[in-house]
């Protein structure tokens, strides 16, 4: 099971398809996004996210960026044997909210795709390792609860990145892990 977490934060991250030029919030402003998010959807075509999907919930990733711009992300997941913490860095792509990363010979890409800050953020990544590569969308929220109209936008974004509507899951809310 311990082998198989890290691939499973990484899938939950995934988020960028390979060849296509997701956009980046404009103007994006770190210190805004810096704060907990509540993971609250997620689509991936992982194989790993797509056989753990059912079983998971929502869980809480802490953002914070590091004097150069870097960007930290602090997880924890609920999961049957307890509380799994994992911490992803990931370096300034030159653009604002635009971020890479390198974990395990993995190549991540990770883009801020859309945020009002206060409420939500769409949040996109590429992970290849090898020839490999993976792509996911995450809906954060800052409080669990998502409204209607957010869950519907999501939905919407979902093909635009190359995945199908199956591959979703709206994570149950969790109180576990704070």
């Amino acid at each position: 099971m311990t082998v198989v977490l890290p691939c499973l934060v990484l899938a939950l991250l995934c988020l960028l398809r390979a060849g296509a030029e997701v956009p980046v919030q404009p103007d994006f402003t770190a210190e805004k996004f810096a704060g907990m998010w509540h993971v609250a959807a997620a689509a991936s075509n992982c194989s790993v996210f797509l056989k753990m999907k059912d079983g998971m919930k929502s869980s809480i990733a802490t953002i914070s960026f590091m004097p150069a711009g870097d960007l930290s992300m602090k997880l924890v997941w609920p999961l049957p044997d307890g509380c799994q913490k994992f911490e992803l860095l990931f370096q300034q792509s030159g653009q604002a909210g635009h971020y890479v990363g390198t974990c395990a010979q993995e190549k991540k890409d990770l883009r801020v795709m859309e945020t009002d800050y206060s409420h939500y953020a769409i949040v996109h990544e590429l992970q290849q390792k090898g020839q490999e590569t993976s792509t996911g969308l995450q809906l954060l929220l800052r409080e669990q609860d998502t409204s209607p109209q957010l869950l519907q936008k999501f939905k919407e974004l979902i093909p635009t990145v190359g995945l199908t509507k199956d591959m979703l899951v709206i994570l149950p809310k969790s109180g576990e892990c704070r």
